[in-house]
């Protein structure tokens, strides 16, 4: 009897971190179902691609949909995120941002979660930011979204102990990919070694990882620094 191959679902993979994992998954024989605003080229068997915006409406419905093609969900991650920076004169884009790295994985966690848990198995990773202690005046809907992320789930991961399925977050610094802003890039890593770390969380399931370590002890002495004072 054939071994089952093990499914994933990628949100926000036509490029960056999510598309270069979402290449590793099915060169290590997964089935793979992606979700994202648009399409990414990738054209294999074992690849399904699912064109929609996680704040759509429908999003939820498509999502279910691209799980039940695969025939059930092993793994799922959430890599859609944005950021851009303020203007005092129109904070449309903060809001969205928030919409889309926040309440999209927890619109994502709502459909995924109940079916691992049925299944007693299962494991989400969604890609934070070290900006998650900062309070950054420059993109305030960035650092907030990434800060409600990485306690969500956080908070699901001990809220699902004891149900089989697992819950990572991945902190991450400066990556080499377009959300890469600013003039001052310190410690940044490439696309490949952001997707190593990922491998890595796939086969042990750590609940929190910050990587670069460096990168990680820097921000925890900086952020106290962020916090306005009168």
């Amino acid at each position: 009897m054939a071994e089952r191959m093990r499914c994933a679902v990628v949100i926000g993979n036509s490029d960056g971190i999510g598309l270069a994992f979402t290449r590793r998954l099915l060169a290590d024989g997964w089935r793979v179902a992606g979700v994202s605003r648009r399409d990414n080229g990738i054209g294999v068997p074992t690849y399904a691609h699912h064109t929609v915006d996680v704040t759509a409406p429908d999003y939820p419905e498509v999502l279910a949909k691209a799980i039940d093609e695969l025939d059930g969900v092993d793994l799922c991650v959430y890599a859609a995120g944005i950021g851009e920076p303020v203007d005092l004169a129109d904070l449309d884009a903060q809001t969205r941002t928030l919409e889309v790295n926040l309440i999209g994985a927890a619109r994502t966690v709502a459909t995924v979660v109940p079916r691992m848990v049925a299944a007693g198995d299962g494991h989400i990773i969604g890609l934070s930011s070290m900006a998650d202690r900062m309070v950054s005046g420059d993109a305030p809907g960035y650092a907030g979204s990434k800060a409600g992320l990485s306690s969500y789930l956080m908070g699901l991961s001990a809220a699902l102990r004891g149900q089989g399925v697992s819950v990572t977050t991945v902190r991450f610094g400066f990556v080499d990919t377009k959300m890469a802003k600013g003039p001052v890039r310190p410690l940044m890593m490439t696309v490949d070694r952001a997707v190593d770390v990922l491998v890595r969380c796939v086969r042990s399931r750590p609940v929190l990882v910050s990587r670069p370590r460096r990168a990680a002890l820097l921000t925890t002495l900086l952020a106290p620094l962020t916090r306005p004072r009168r």
